[in-house]
């Protein structure tokens, strides 16, 4: 036999229907509202990012455009400049290859951020030389602190030992100092060495790449440990590669222009030339570090 239900008993289940419903459709519409939320958050993030990396573009494009312009309308380098200047010119023609593969082959957005350091890196390349030639009009950028705590983290995450290397290179950075130039640079090739020696050992690299280029004692060569570092990152392009080598032959030819011989006739750099040297391996380092870190 049904049950007799009364007319307040009927209304009440009525409300407590009604008041689930009501329920239901508020959570729904919170639910819909931190959807929309989330996705404008995302959207807002993605454009801001999109905003940061083409300010970057802009930034050191400018830059290089600037810089490059200075260079070549300066005065004729001297012999002792040539070897230097001209690996100067081939990283540059490297950058612009790797720009235009870039563009005509759509590289994933995972590239964009070595691609932002590559434009960085040529730009430093140009900025240090005008400043070492004493163009006219170089050194507008604004020196940056001497100490790095972002390059000090990338170190320190490879071997404490680095951090040690690199402060010692840094406080040789006195303009007080005759070889200071001479000095950091000493200092600072032996971290990139050190680097490329935990970082790619030779028998993993040669476990990766069994034909890959060798020295004349049969170390796998410097272009190998690079071809190494991105083949495991799954970044096998040519242009990119290339650009890495010659970024690295760059700064060891810097290297070897502070260490043949003395700089004008008092034999020391200004400060503001020192900062750029430093500046210029600095960023040098970290874009190398970079490149392992996704290793």
């Amino acid at each position: 036999m049904a049950r007799k239900i009364s007319a307040s008993q009927l209304r009440s289940k009525l409300q407590q229907a009604q008041q689930k419903q009501r329920q239901a459709i508020n959570n729904y519409n919170q639910a819909v509202r931190r959807y929309n939320q989330g996705v404008k958050n995302a959207v807002g993030k993605y454009n801001q990012a999109v905003r940061e990396h083409n300010a970057r573009v802009r930034a050191n494009r400018s830059r290089i455009r600037s810089e490059l312009s200075r260079l070549n309308s300066g005065s004729a380098t001297t012999t002792r400049f040539t070897v230097y200047r001209t690996s100067v010119e081939t990283l540059h023609e490297s950058y612009s290859r790797l720009e235009n593969y870039a563009e005509i082959n759509g590289l994933e957005s995972r590239y964009n951020h070595i691609l932002d350091l590559s434009e960085r890196e040529t730009a430093n390349s140009l900025e240090v030389t005008n400043r070492i030639l004493g163009t006219e009009g170089a050194g507008d950028t604004p020196a940056e602190p001497l100490i790095n705590s972002e390059l000090l983290d990338g170190l320190a995450s490879i071997s404490p030992e680095l951090n040690d290397r690199w402060n010692g290179a840094v406080f040789a950075l006195d303009p007080r100092n005759p070889d200071a130039a001479r000095h950091f640079c000493t200092s600072a090739r032996e971290v990139i060495t050190k680097i490329l020696e935990l970082k790619a050992p030779d028998i993993d690299v040669f476990a990766l790449i069994p034909d890959c280029e060798v020295t004349d004692r049969g170390n796998p060569t410097r272009r190998a440990k690079i071809k190494y570092f991105l083949r495991r990152q799954g970044m096998i392009e040519d242009a990119l590669e290339d650009f890495v080598e010659q970024d690295m032959e760059n700064i060891v030819q810097l290297f070897r222009l502070l260490n043949d011989g003395t700089h004008g006739a008092a034999g020391t750099f200004d400060f503001a030339q020192l900062t750029a040297i430093k500046q210029r391996v600095e960023n040098g380092i970290m874009f190398l570090t970079e490149i392992i870190a996704g290793a």
